[in-house]
């Protein structure tokens, strides 16, 4: 018989890090991290004879001047959807919880794939459950991305860059040899990675959030060893080392070129080789400078990385205007890889993604991005929603929404 179990944080938190379906969403680190955005939670864990076999970390936020709340269970519930007694019990408990925190609407959104879960979507729908549907991986209809990118990281260094693909490699083996070094930062340069973020969001046109909301997440997850910050810098000394190197394999390159018989070819060859030559000369020449007024380095990267047992996260990047031609980035996300590995994960989460958009799509750059590191598509089942108050509810997630993509199109109207 199931029942409901009173288990403590560390018990819930072991229990997400072990199971499938598991996710960083439902540690209690994260539900702390939330309290600053106007988030509370509440827990609840039902098994047999004592033995937890589902858990949900329910999130709950008010509805701005009303006394109704929205209760979500982010990337929840955790247990085994083929266990029906189980998955009934967290529905029940949840929902006698939800009546006490006045919820309009309970949402999931399981981390499990939708491949081989379509019985299962059936049964909650069954339960009384409505479903988003299979919603493009970025929609903004749903909370949490259904469609994430994931990169296999159990296997050894050689397999893992022979999963990128081939032009990637290159530029991963090029940026361990460009003079940067990838280091795990503390929370007195959360600053330093705010400042990459803002020039970043600038670049890109996205908006970023301010330094708070990272200090946030750093001081809930990182004293549980659920995140880190990883900087990337400059080293003046060794680019400069590393261009000389180049200029000497230049000069090979052009003493090999000097034995082609074919004129032109060989005029080709010199053409290309010299043009090589300017650019690096350039950049040794710039780098000589670096290296007198910023000798201990500059910061051109970073990011924030997560793990949730065997699970890792890359959670938010931001990189420099300047140097780009280092390839931090590639450095950076290499380096994270092999350091998740290094502490027991076996998948690394690039995060939400449009699979396979046109070129003239929104996201499309994203893709471009998240493709490339052997990653496969993690399609989940989608976003659900266990409706107890129907006019609350149409008025919250379908009036006020129309509202705003009407109010949206209008002021496109008017600008124009």
């Amino acid at each position: 018989m199931v029942e409901l179990l009173n288990i403590t944080d560390k018990m819930h938190d072991e229990f997400v890090m072990s199971h499938p379906s598991g996710d960083l969403l439902q540690l209690s680190s994260w539900a702390g991290s939330k309290e600053l955005t106007g988030w509370y939670w509440r827990r609840i864990a039902v098994g047999r004879d004592g033995k937890v076999e589902g858990t949900a970390m329910l999130l709950f936020k008010k509805v701005p001047k009303t006394f109704f709340t929205m209760c979500y269970a982010s990337r929840g519930f955790v247990c085994d959807y083929e266990d029906r007694e189980v998955v009934e019990a967290l529905l029940n408990e949840t929902k006698k919880i939800a009546a006490d925190e006045k919820s309009y609407t309970i949402k999931i959104d399981p981390d499990i794939p939708a491949e081989g879960n379509e019985k299962t979507i059936e049964y909650l729908k069954s339960l009384g459950f409505r479903h988003h549907g299979l919603t493009d991986g970025m929609s903004k209809d749903v909370i949490q991305p259904r469609t994430t990118m994931v990169t296999d990281v159990s296997v050894d260094d050689k397999a893992l860059l022979q999963s990128f693909e081939r032009n990637n490699r290159t530029k991963v083996r090029n940026s361990l040899r460009a003079g940067t070094t990838v280091y795990k930062a503390g929370r007195e340069e959360l600053p330093d990675f705010v400042k990459l973020m803002k020039e970043t969001g600038e670049r890109d046109g996205f908006l970023t959030r301010d330094i708070t909301y990272f200090e946030s997440l750093y001081d809930n997850l990182n004293p549980e060893g659920h995140m880190e910050l990883f900087m990337v810098k400059l080293i003046p000394e060794e680019a400069a080392a590393s261009l000389e190197s180049d200029i000497e394999k230049i000069n090979e390159d052009i003493r090999k070129a000097e034995k082609i018989k074919d004129e032109k070819k060989k005029q080709n060859q010199f053409d290309n080789l010299n043009n090589r030559m300017v650019k690096v000369r350039a950049q040794l020449e710039n780098m000589n400078e670096i290296k007198r007024t910023h000798p201990d380095g500059v910061l051109l990267s970073g990011a924030l990385y997560a793990q949730s047992g065997h699970k890792s996260y890359y959670l938010y990047g931001a990189s420099s205007n300047d140097f780009r031609e280092f390839l931090p980035n590639h450095h950076m996300q290499w380096h994270m890889m092999q350091y998740a590995r290094e502490h027991g994960a076996e998948s690394y989460d690039f995060g939400g993604v449009s699979v396979d958009p046109d070129k003239e799509h929104e996201h499309f750059g994203l893709w471009q991005f998240k493709k490339v590191w052997g990653t496969e598509v993690s399609d989940k089942i989608g976003e659900f929603d266990y409706v107890t108050n129907r006019p609350l509810y149409t008025m919250a997630e379908v009036m006020f929404p129309l509202f705003q993509k009407s109010k949206m199109k209008l002021n496109k109207i008017i600008k124009r």
